[in-house]
């Protein structure tokens, strides 16, 4: 009997609820701490950025218009299916060097921090509204809305759990987004995005590269469509470039620097807020007589 040959995983990008080869044809090396190759890893290009931004546009009016409550059912969902494929993740973070106990924390808490983001969703809007006082007859209300397309350039220093907690309160709050993966940990966010397909995120609101920073960070900040781009751990000249080329369009740049990620500083409802808009409303209070106003 011959001996049987594995089937190894073939790693893609996820762009638009599908899952396409780079259309460079390019591709990386992944290796472990000791050298050896676990992987051979899309390389994205500009080309595949683009796309992403195209499916990403095009599922916002249907991802931000769906009820609060039905997203945060969509999120919870996603830790559902986390829960379910725990051992394939735990698999993929031994892999690149994780030790055991170490690869069940990361799992468990990128779990859990998927389900803190799923019951903030019908929440946040009512703790950071207001209604405002006004010396005129108008009802006054400012309330948070979604930025729009996020592109997010998630920590390099995290497999796991700096990728979900970089995607959970930007879709959380009713935006889409494109997010380039760790680059020499990339395992763990392709198999993330096979569950975001298998959860009932509308194809587009998470599109998922793998790549390296130096090529496409450019691309990230410059691009007309991109309404803010979120940022994990780059060097003080990486950001520079962000803020340079953000200024075309004007884009929100949001910076987060040192965070422990199983740590609870590293989730809070602030982290949604960053990516919303606050959208200010004047309604008229009908004057029923004369020095009295009301309904």
């Amino acid at each position: 009997m011959t001996e049987r040959i594995d089937v190894l995983k073939t790693y893609k990008l996820y762009i638009g609820g599908q899952f396409p080869r780079t259309e460079s044809g390019r591709y990386y090396a992944v290796k472990n701490a000791n050298g050896k190759l676990i992987a051979n890893m899309c390389l994205a290009s500009r080309k595949d950025f683009r796309d992403a931004v195209v499916a990403a546009r095009s599922a916002f009016s249907g991802w931000s218009g769906k009820s609060a409550f039905n997203r945060s059912q969509i999120l919870y969902r996603i830790a559902e299916m986390m829960e379910s494929r725990r051992t394939q993740l735990i698999d993929e973070l031994l892999l690149l060097g994780y030790k055991s106990v170490d690869a069940n924390n990361e799992v468990s808490a990128a779990i859990d921090r998927m389900v803190y983001y799923a019951g903030w969703c019908d929440k946040y809007q009512q703790v950071f509204s207001s209604v405002n006082p006004v010396a005129s007859p108008h009802f006054n209300f400012s309330v948070p809305e979604p930025t729009g397309v996020v592109a997010i350039v998630a920590s390099q220093q995290s497999a796991l759990i700096g990728l979900v907690s970089a995607i959970a309160p930007v879709i959380a709050g009713g935006n889409t987004c494109v997010v380039l993966a760790a680059e020499q940990l990339p395992l763990s966010a392709i198999s993330f995005a096979e569950i975001i397909h298998s959860s009932d995120v509308p194809a587009g609101v998470v599109n998922i590269l793998t790549g390296k920073v130096s090529e496409l960070l450019k691309y990230f900040a410059d691009h007309m469509d991109v309404n803010a781009v979120v940022t994990y751990q780059l060097t003080n000249q990486e950001m520079q470039l962000v803020k340079e080329k953000s200024a075309l369009n004007v884009k929100r740049v949001v910076e987060y620097n040192a965070i422990s990620w199983l740590d609870d500083t590293a989730q809070s409802p602030y982290f949604i807020t960053d990516v919303q808009e606050i959208k200010t409303t004047w309604h008229p209070i009908e004057t029923v007589a004369a020095g009295k106003s009301g309904y």
